[in-house]
């Protein structure tokens, strides 16, 4: 590992804003960071399953709100804007991704990887969401527009199939 490689990793590890933003740690992952960043939300989507869905809203609009000063701060303090090691971004989309899914490992595997898919390709108006703004607004809009993306298919299979 070279030493900036060891710089970031010591200071995700030892920084709170870093830790938060990395995911815990989970955005260090050396292949596919988003996706490994994304389980978080999904852990968190499943210990919350019974609180009920206002506090479940309360949570993600937690995450989001957070998550726009989480993400503009880290990367800020790094120098590179959305630096694909910070992925509270993916944890925020991918817990809204699972409100429509059905709680099963089939629900929960659709949404994950429809939320992914959409996250990686950036259909419009993600694109354009991704380069236009700027700090940590920027950072989140485009993986919470994904995640509206994965809900609308989630909610279109799900009348469906009804």
């Amino acid at each position: 590992m070279s030493d900036d490689a060891n710089s970031l990793v010591r200071t995700v590890l030892t920084d709170p804003v870093h830790f938060l933003a990395f995911g815990f740690g989970t955005g260090l992952a050396p292949k596919a960071p988003g996706t490994i960043g994304s389980l978080p939300g999904v852990l968190l989507f499943w210990l919350t399953l019974d609180m009920g869905l206002y506090v479940q809203l309360a949570i993600a609009a937690a995450l989001v709100v957070a998550g726009i000063w989480l993400c503009g701060e880290s990367a800020r303090r790094i120098g590179v804007h959305d630096h694909g090691g910070i992925v509270w971004d993916e944890i925020a989309g991918m817990y809204l991704s699972l409100f429509l899914a059905p709680v099963s490992l089939a629900g929960f595997a659709a949404a994950f990887v429809l939320f992914r898919v959409f996250d990686i390709l950036k259909p419009w108006p993600i694109r354009d969401l991704d380069h236009r703004l700027r700090g940590g607004l920027g950072i989140m809009l485009d993986d919470l527009a994904a995640a509206v993306y994965a809900l609308i298919s989630l909610a279109l299979y799900g009348w469906l199939m009804n």
